[in-house]
């Protein structure tokens, strides 16, 4: 799995899977779409406007949680 982010268009993408093949691109909302393989697999997710549904109080910092083990790590993206 990769986690991508550009800030100069404000747009995440979390790819789930390496590409093979051709995606289909499901547009879900204003701010989100899905891209699924040919066998309905999801590929990856596009988050649009992603600062407004990733961080906090603008802290531009992405938390990951190991719900195993309750670790927690912040990641500045900027």
């Amino acid at each position: 799995m990769k986690f991508s982010y550009d800030p100069r268009y404000n747009i995440a993408y979390i790819r789930i899977k390496e590409r093979k093949e051709n995606v289909t691109t499901i547009h879900i909302s204003e701010s989100l779409n899905i891209d699924l393989t040919p066998d309905g697999t999801l590929y990856g997710i596009e988050l649009l406007n992603a600062n407004e549904q990733l961080f906090e109080h603008n802290s531009n910092q992405f938390i990951i949680e190991n719900e195993a083990t309750g670790k927690i790590s912040n990641v500045s993206l900027v």
